[in-house]
Parts: C-alpha cells; sequence; structure tokens
C-alpha cells in the first residue's frame, strides 16, 4: 500500500471515531445480544447512569440497528409497574414487507411463506 492510501485510511479512522467515540466500545459491549437495558449498557461501558450518557448511547444504538423498547425482562424481579427502557434487535427482516399494497392480507402466514420463498428464488438466481 502507498503511504498517501494510509494515511487517508487513518484520517478516516479518526473521523469515524470523532464522530462517535463510543461506537466501537459499544459494538464489542453488545456483540452477540438480542436485547439490553440502558441501565445495564451503561454499566458494562463503564459510564455513569446519567440522562445524558443515556441519549449519547441512543445514537450509537441506533446506527447500529437496535430498537428501543419498555420491558418487564431486562430488570431483574421485574413486576406489574417495574418497567425499564432498553435496546432490541428487530425480529422482521427489513427486505421483507407485507402490505395491502402486494395484494395480501397483512400478517398472515401465507405472505410470511412467500417473503421467505422470495429470498430464496433471489438467493438462488444471484449466480
Amino acid at each position: 500500500m502507498f503511504f498517501l492510501e494510509k494515511l487517508n485510511q487513518a484520517k478516516e479512522k479518526l473521523a469515524d471515531r470523532d464522530a462517535d467515540p463510543l461506537r466501537a466500545n459499544v459494538e464489542a459491549t453488545v456483540r452477540g445480544m438480542e436485547a439490553i437495558s440502558t441501565v445495564a449498557l451503561l454499566d458494562l461501558i463503564g459510564l455513569p447512569t446519567t440522562t445524558g450518557y443515556a441519549r449519547r448511547i441512543s445514537r450509537t444504538m441506533r446506527s447500529l440497528g437496535f430498537i428501543p423498547i419498555k420491558s418487564r425482562r431486562l430488570m431483574p424481579g421485574g413486576y406489574r409497574d417495574t418497567v425499564t427502557r432498553g435496546w432490541a434487535r428487530p425480529v422482521r427482516n427489513s427486505g421483507c414487507r407485507t402490505s395491502l399494497k402486494e395484494g395480501g392480507k397483512v400478517g398472515t402466514l401465507s405472505a410470511i411463506e412467500q417473503c421467505g420463498a422470495d429470498q430464496q428464488k433471489d438467493a438462488c438466481h444471484v449466480l
């Protein structure tokens, strides 16, 4: 690699880190997790549990593809009124949409099966 290419790559890395300095740490922490509470995430990263840090984390989590949730499951011993906020990976595939415009009923099993069949068909025809 030429020196200028290495220099440009280093500039890009610094620009990414300056844009979101917590991204690498958050990404490493949530790797392999389906859901996590905001308090637990801040605790794992080693940041104080304040509103300001929770807001900073929210930008990073959204950019990683997580969605915000409120759940009792995220808090140990969560019961009725004990709800905590957190983050979860979306369950639906982003490439599959079922809507009334496509001619089927929204959320029907046949529409979901068709979606899976379309994805397999597309994967086969990519060759």
